[in-house]
């Protein structure tokens, strides 16, 4: 092979490694906070019943998760149903990074024990809150902020 195929070779081979290197680091956004959504459909007549449980004992819960770390930021957003099926209500959280849903369970018992007393109670309550509400699903994802 003469000198100059080898150069040229060597060349190409540098600037595929170079180009490559270009786009994994290139791209065109960045990743953000993980988002979850629950789309809740409250009972009729039982709005104000479920918002008063969302203002103090979930508020309390996002704002214990917010001190440890890993909340950043949470929502409650109301809408209106187009059918009987259809949520009236999101609860939006917003996580720092997906590493916060590790040892998911142990927090959520810290957090429980911290704002209602004891995990015994927290499950208590759960059952008590499908009396006001149906949770129609969740959805989780992270946000890509462009660049």
């Amino acid at each position: 092979m003469s000198i100059k195929l080898k150069l040229a070779a060597c060349a190409a081979v540098a600037c595929v490694s170079f180009s490559n290197a270009v786009l994994a680091d290139g791209y065109p956004y960045s990743e953000g906070p993980v988002v979850n959504v629950a789309a809740i459909r409250t009972e009729p007549g039982r709005f104000d019943d479920y918002m008063k449980w969302v203002d103090t004992v979930w508020k309390a819960e996002q704002e214990a998760s917010k001190k440890m770390g890993d909340v950043l930021s949470y929502q409650v957003i109301t809408v209106e149903p187009r059918g009987e099926n259809d949520p009236d209500l999101y609860l939006v959280v917003y996580f720092k990074n997906w590493a916060t849903q590790d040892g998911f369970i142990a927090k959520g018992d810290a957090i429980a024990k911290a704002t209602e007393g004891s995990v015994d109670a927290a499950n208590k309550s759960t059952i008590d809150r499908g009396k006001l509400r149906r949770v129609l699903g969740s959805w989780t994802g992270q946000e890509l902020m462009l660049k």
